[in-house]
């Protein structure tokens, strides 16, 4: 009958339940709509659907077909929760030795001499310091920029390496656990405990570029990009956050790794995202979209810039342009006015 099978329906009320399943309060659970009582605690939907995607329908199991909630009890079978992964960071010593031989960092060296308008030295002295921006001085990788993924509490959740060419353009992606993978495998050497225990990790970026800051610059708005190498150029353009009027850039690493698990960190604020230009428009159509859904489970204000999507070139969108891509075309004194 009818009235039956839609006895059992999802609560229209704006209550959320921890999930049985990643036990973050956002599950939806079912109700008796005759005895307006919740369903047992397994029966809903979890509404972090790429993040979780638990759900469980009455009518799959044949709760559905019975009327007495107490001879439903004893037949219950209790769900376990997963277990919460912990999460291996990298040892501060490690980072600490990628801060120097700036000599040989490429993308530095190209900030301050080889771009159209070079930017003043203390100026990228103050970047390298806000971001801890390292070198690879030997191998493979010698002349790369190092960018640490640090979170709220100061934990190296990743750090990316990356060699540049003389306009700023990525000629080698890396990450400096791989490069010390490698050493190790060439040299024939056990690895040492924090590369043995980093490795377990299942993901290895975690957090935003940049992170840290929010505890140091509480008040400033935070600009959103994808690349941490756009974030540093927002940074030099617009002006360090040394005043709440100006922008905290941080960045998300790439387009498909903004999630809500990385921006939760951005409680209370006011966030403006920068997505990258893109052929078929599919970036900005992504970030509109993630815009829409923090704005509905993060007590914080995104908004979406769609500055590049309107005004790239198909060639610009083609070559997937970034806001760095276009603001090196003017000199960056106009732009701290």
């Amino acid at each position: 009958m009818i009235v039956e099978k839609y006895r059992y329906q999802f609560d229209k009320s704006s209550k959320k339940f921890e999930c049985p399943a990643c036990d973050k309060k956002r599950f939806v659970k079912y109700r008796d709509t005759e005895t307006n009582e919740y369903l047992p605690s397994r029966y809903g939907k979890c509404d972090r659907l790429e993040n979780c995607g638990y759900q469980l329908n009455p009518y799959k199991d044949g709760f559905g077909k019975q009327y007495q909630f107490k001879q439903y009890l004893r037949q219950l079978i209790s769900i376990k929760p997963k277990q919460k992964v912990t999460l291996n960071s990298i040892p501060e010593k490690v980072m600490l030795q990628t801060l120097g031989s700036y000599q040989l960092n490429n993308f530095i060296n190209n900030l301050l001499q080889n771009i159209a308008f070079p930017f003043e030295a203390k100026d990228v002295q103050r970047i390298i310091e806000l971001y801890y921006l390292g070198t690879i001085s030997k191998g493979k990788y010698a002349g790369a920029i190092t960018f640490p993924f640090i979170d709220l509490r100061g934990k190296i959740r990743a750090i990316q390496a990356k060699n540049f060419d003389s306009s700023n353009k990525t000629t080698a992606t890396t990450f400096l656990h791989a490069i010390a993978k490698k050493r190790y495998n060439y040299d024939e050497l056990l690895y040492p405990l924090w590369l043995r225990n980093y490795l377990t990790n299942e993901k290895k970026v975690t957090c935003l570029f940049g992170e840290h800051l929010l505890n140091q610059y509480p008040y400033n708005t935070v600009a959103l990009v994808e690349a941490p190498k756009t974030a540093l150029y927002g940074t030099l353009y617009f002006g360090l956050p040394n005043t709440p009027d100006k922008l905290l850039w941080l960045a998300a690493y790439n387009l498909t790794s903004l999630n809500y698990d990385k921006c939760k960190v951005l409680k209370g604020r006011k966030v403006i995202l920068f997505p990258d230009a893109s052929i078929t428009g599919n970036a900005y159509k992504q970030w509109s979209t993630k815009t829409n859904e923090f704005n509905r489970t993060i007590d914080a204000t995104f908004m979406i810039d769609n500055l590049l999507e309107k005004n790239s070139t198909l060639n610009e969108k083609a070559q997937g342009y970034d806001l760095a891509d276009y603001l090196v075309k003017y000199d960056w004194k106009h732009f701290r006015k």
